[in-house]
């Protein structure tokens, strides 16, 4: 048996899983908005699942329910940063508003987080990060710039913390599921005021994407939710846990492009050391060609 701590537990990934980890048995601290939302839950498992609302852009209560969690459930194991959404539309159609939410959510929201739950599991001496990222932690689609900025900003932070605490015992695993069957689409994107000129742009394919109810994600969420669960046990923890074959294929693409663009510089990269190079730091533990 195993106690998790889940953010966003109302609906998708992190409903899904929490049903999923009760039933075997497993101890789920989970959290959301709105608390009626997990009133069934809670009626049938009872202490088994403990419950707190927290709405991830009041930063100054994301410690004090990471410390309430951890002091009513004695240990955690995992910790799944699940809550966040997508903000859809060209850079220039999302509002300031809109712009500080999402940053507030996806990007500081899952930091503080991660921060809150660390002196934890440094003191118990071990744990599992997940953080649900998205294939938009590697790739980028026009019309989503600013669900991008978080997604590869969360990427970037957790690929780092990974390094940092490993010492400790604690893994880290960014997950990257790509299009699944969650009602991200109808349920929890959110869309900039649209502005005619971006009718010509390639971003407002998304747009239209949202609107055609035709259409159909690949990913099946309970398998995803089930490779996320097993994927706890893996030693040492998987850096990146791709999901889907969508996610698959457009991030090979994406890496490969990238790679070939960066090998065709090679010789200006290098043309611009000093011509004594120095005793540069050392900052990475590869060696450097």
């Amino acid at each position: 048996m195993k106690t998790w701590f889940i953010t966003g537990i109302s609906s998708g990934f992190g409903r899904l899983m929490t049903e999923k980890l009760l039933t075997t048995g497993d101890r789920v601290a989970g959290t959301l908005r709105d608390l009626s939302a997990a009133d069934d839950l809670k009626a049938q498992y009872g202490d088994r699942l403990w419950l707190a609302a927290l709405d991830l852009t009041h930063t100054g209560e994301i410690r004090p329910t990471a410390d309430a969690a951890w002091a009513a459930m004695g240990h955690i194991d995992v910790v799944v940063s699940n809550a966040g959404y997508g903000l859809l539309g060209a850079a220039e159609e999302v509002t300031d508003e809109q712009v500080r939410h999402q940053i507030n959510t996806n990007l500081i929201g899952s930091i503080q987080l991660v921060r809150a739950v660390l002196p934890h599991m440094r003191e118990q001496g071990h744990g599992r990060i997940l953080q649900v990222s998205s294939l938009g932690g590697q790739v980028t689609i026009p019309g989503s710039s600013l669900y991008h900025a978080t997604k590869w900003g969360i990427e970037g932070f957790m690929e780092t913390v990974a390094q940092e605490v490993a010492v400790f015992g604690i893994g880290c695993t960014i997950v990257e599921p790509g299009s699944a069957r969650t009602g991200f689409r109808n349920r929890s994107a959110r869309v900039g005021p649209r502005i005619p000129a971006y009718d010509a742009s390639p971003s407002r394919r998304i747009n239209d994407i949202l609107d055609d109810t035709s259409l159909h994600s690949p990913g099946d969420p309970g398998k995803m939710v089930d490779a996320m669960i097993a994927s706890v046990v893996e030693e040492p923890a998987p850096l990146r846990l791709t999901l889907g074959s969508d996610s698959y294929q457009h991030v090979t693409r994406a890496l490969s492009t990238r790679l070939a663009q960066l090998q065709a510089q090679r010789d200006l990269a290098c043309s611009t050391d000093c011509a004594d190079r120095g005793n540069s730091p050392r900052f990475f533990q590869s060696d450097e060609s």
